[in-house]
C-alpha cells in the first residue's frame, strides 16, 4: 500500500519554512546494518534523541541522491499536507528556516522516539524536537523544553487550569511490587526531573487515633507499594520539596487519598497532614481554589480526595482547606466534582482487554474538552478572573482543572494489569496529541473539531519513562506553546 505524502504540523510559536529536501535511496543491507549500529549506540546512552546520520554517512549508504530547493511556509500552530512522497525505502533530510537560521532533520530517524532538529548555525535561537509517525508520514515539531524547569516559560498570571500538565498515577509504585500494584517505572525524583508535575498519592495513617503521630504509609488500594518493606509519605514529601527548592519556577499538584487496610478516617488523615506536613504556606498551597501559576510556584498544591475535620472547615475565611476533590466521581468517562474545581475522566474498570480501546476513546474525548477551552488573557484584572473563568464555544463557564487518567486495570486479568494497559494507551495518546489534538479538522476522516487554547489539562499516566522514553510527557508539555505567547 502506498504511503501518504508528508504532513508537517508546527506546534511552536515560531514560523517555520521548509527550504531544502534531500532524498536518499539506501541499499537495503547497508541501511539495515547502519540502523542496527545506530540503535546499539543509542542504547548505550541515556538520551531519547540520538544524533541523526551525517551527510557523509547517508551518502555512503545510498544509491541515489536528489536535492530540491523549496519554500514551504508552516505558520505557528498550523498543519501543511505537502506533496512530498515518503517511500518506505528512502531516507529524507529536511532543512527548515526559523528566524533566519537553519535546522536539519532526517526521516525516518534511526529510533522511533523523538528527535532533536540539528542547528546548522552557531548560537541557535531555538531548539526544536520532532515526533515522526511513520504509519501516517506525519511530522510534528515542538519547541524543545527543559523538562526540569518547563514552567519557567509560562506566564505567572495564568490559572493553573490553563496549563498542559503531565502527571503519574499511583506515583510511588515504582519499586519491586505485585504486577497489579506497580504503575510506574522510575522514582518520583526522576519523574519530577523529567517534567511530571502531578503526583497521585494514596496513604494510610499508621496510627488511627493519635494525630500527633505523623506516620503515613504509602499504599495502592489494600496493598503496600513495595515488597521490600514499608514506605512512608515523609520521604516522598522531602523529595518533592527538595526538587522545588532547586527549581523554584515549578509547582507540583499532589493529590492525596486515604486507602489501605486500617481504622483511620478521612478526618483523622486531614489532621495529620495539617499538623505535620502541609502547615507552611511558603511551601504548600492549601487554599480551596485553583491558584495562578505565580501563586503556586515553588509550592506543593494540596488536592484532597478526602473529607476534612470539622475544625478545618473554617480555614481560609470559611472556604475550607485544600483544593476540594472530595466528591471524586468514580469510574467515570466525564464527571465533575461537586466543588466545580475538578472535571475528571477516570474510567478504570477494563473487564476485558478489548475494553482498552473504549478507554482510549474516553481519554481522547477528555483531551478534546480541555483543548476547546479559551482562557482569559492574563492582562485581565484579578477581580475579573477571581475564580478563573474560561470560555468554551462563546459562553462563560468556570474553568475546572481537567484531570485525564490514562490508567486502567483489572486485578484478575494479567493482560489488563497497569503495564499492559499502558503499552496500548500511551502510544495511542501520543499519536492523538501529535496528529489530532486541537485540530480544526482531521484530514483523513474529515471530522470537524472546534479549537481553543489546546490545553490538555492534567494527563495522568502509567509507566512513563520506561527505558528513557519521555515522549508522551514532552508532547503534553509542548502543548503549552500557545500560552507562552500570552
Amino acid at each position: 500500500m502506498a504511503t501518504p505524502p508528508l504532513t508537517i504540523r508546527n506546534l511552536t510559536s515560531t514560523p517555520l519554512e521548509l527550504v531544502l529536501l534531500e532524498r536518499f535511496a539506501p541499499v537495503s543491507e547497508s541501511i539495515t546494518t547502519f540502523t542496527k549500529l545506530t540503535r546499539t549506540l543509542s542504547g548505550l546512552t541515556n538520551f531519547s534523541t540520538p544524533a541523526t546520520p551525517t551527510s557523509v554517512q547517508l551518502a555512503q549508504k545510498s544509491t541515489s541522491f536528489t536535492n530540491t530547493t523549496l519554500s514551504l511556509d508552516i505558520a505557528p500552530f498550523t498543519t501543511q499536507v505537502t506533496d512530498i512522497d515518503t517511500p518506505p525505502d528512502e531516507t529524507l533530510r529536511l532543512t527548515f528556516l526559523a528566524s533566519g537560521q537553519r535546522y536539519r532533520l532526517t526521516l525516518p530517524a534511526p529510533t522511533s522516539r523523538s528527535t532533536t532538529l540539528v542547528p546548522l548555525s552557531p548560537s541557535p535561537a531555538h531548539e526544536f524536537t520532532s515526533v515522526y509517525l511513520l504509519a501516517y508520514s506525519h511530522l510534528s515539531i515542538y519547541s524543545s523544553a527543559n523538562l526540569q524547569s518547563w514552567m519557567s516559560h509560562i506566564p505567572s498570571a495564568l490559572p493553573l487550569s490553563a496549563l498542559s500538565i503531565p502527571g503519574t498515577h499511583n506515583s510511588p509504585t515504582y519499586r519491586k511490587a505485585l504486577p497489579s500494584v506497580r504503575c510506574q517505572s522510575v522514582s518520583v525524583k526522576t519523574q519530577l526531573e523529567n517534567g511530571i508535575r502531578f503526583l497521585d498519592i494514596r496513604v494510610q495513617p499508621e496510627n488511627a487515633y493519635d494525630a500527633s503521630k505523623e506516620g503515613l504509609v504509602l499504599v495502592h488500594s489494600a496493598f503496600p507499594v513495595a515488597l521490600t518493606g514499608t514506605k512512608y509519605f515523609r520521604q516522598l514529601v522531602d523529595t518533592v520539596l527538595s526538587f522545588l527548592e532547586e527549581n523554584p519556577t515549578e509547582t507540583v499538584i499532589m493529590s492525596i487519598k486515604r486507602e489501605g487496610i486500617g481504622r483511620a478516617t478521612d478526618q483523622h488523615l486531614s489532621l495529620v497532614l495539617k499538623e505535620h506536613y502541609a502547615n507552611d504556606t511558603t511551601r504548600w498551597f492549601t487554599e480551596n481554589r485553583i491558584p495562578t501559576l505565580g501563586e503556586a510556584r515553588s509550592k506543593i498544591i494540596l488536592l484532597r480526595r478526602f473529607a476534612i475535620d470539622e475544625s478545618l472547615k473554617a480555614e481560609n475565611n470559611g472556604r475550607g482547606w485544600a483544593v476540594d476533590a472530595e466528591s471524586w466521581p468514580d469510574n467515570t468517562a466525564d464527571g465533575l466534582c461537586s466543588s466545580g474545581e475538578i472535571r475528571v475522566q477516570d474510567f478504570y474498570e477494563v473487564a476485558v482487554h478489548t475494553n482498552i480501546t473504549k478507554k482510549i476513546g474516553f481519554c481522547e474525548d477528555h483531551l478534546g474538552r480541555a483543548g476547546r477551552v479559551i482562557y482569559p488573557q492574563h492582562s485581565q484584572s484579578r477581580a475579573e478572573n477571581e475564580n478563573g473563568r474560561g470560555r468554551e464555544k462563546g459562553k462563560e463557564v468556570p474553568d475546572p482543572i481537567f484531570m485525564n487518567f490514562l490508567s486502567a486495570s483489572n486485578f484478575w486479568r494479567a493482560n489488563c494489569w497497569p503495564e499492559r494497559v499502558a503499552e496500548k494507551v500511551n502510544p495511542s495518546i501520543l499519536e492523538f496529541l501529535c496528529r489530532r489534538h486541537n485540530e480544526a479538522a482531521i484530514h483523513a476522516e474529515g471530522e470537524k473539531r472546534e479549537v481553543g487554547d489546546g490545553s490538555t489539562g492534567v494527563v495522568v499516566c502509567d509507566w512513563v519513562g520506561l527505558n528513557g522514553d519521555w515522549d508522551l510527557v514532552r508532547c503534553v508539555v509542548g502543548m503549552n506553546a500557545r500560552l507562552e505567547m500570552r
